[in-house]
């Protein structure tokens, strides 16, 4: 009897199992798909860079044909920046809703160089619109900042930021 129980539990629980086969689902992608993506993501954030601006009709800002939005709210009378040269500068890193991601501490200042170091696309641009003792606001679409990974830190995926940024001096 134990073995005919046994006998019909084993049957039971291989006649219930379904065969299936592990199949990746079929990806359809192609290069139009990328392009629409990004294009809606590009639209996306311009929708909500109009809506930040909308709450600063202050600031009279100029846009790069890539997207940069920059305000350079108070001018200095030093020499313009150039590719290569030695940026000192200040800066405050925020995002759109406010939150300050990163700021240079009161008893320091960051350097680049200027189109040839590691930091944020928008902010190379940026730079290159000012001068000795300008201070600016950049608004920085996430194709230009962190893009689609964020810096896996302080800055989320596909983000806006606000770059308040202060020229201090250029070495070459």
């Amino acid at each position: 009897m134990k073995k005919l129980l046994l006998l019909l539990i084993v049957l039971a629980c291989f006649s219930c199992g379904e065969n299936r086969e592990d199949v990746a689902p079929e990806i359809n992608w192609n290069q139009k798909k990328s392009v629409d993506m990004n294009k809606k993501m590009a639209e996306d954030q311009e929708i909500k860079i109009k809506l930040f601006l909308a709450q600063h009709t202050d600031w009279k800002v100029e846009k790069t044909g890539s997207g940069l939005y920059y305000f350079i709210y108070k001018s200095g009378n030093g020499e313009q920046a150039q590719i290569g040269m030695l940026a000192q500068v200040e800066l405050k890193i925020s995002l759109l809703d406010g939150t300050e991601c990163y700021k240079t501490n009161a008893d320091e200042i960051d350097e680049f160089k200027i189109d040839r170091s590691d930091v944020e696309t928008g902010v190379q641009e940026g730079i290159k619109k000012m001068k000795i003792g300008d201070r600016a606001k950049l608004i920085i679409p996430s194709h230009l900042a962190h893009g689609l990974v964020g810096d896996l830190n302080k800055i989320p995926p596909l983000t806006t930021i606000v770059v308040d940024i202060h020229l201090i001096d250029l070495k070459l």
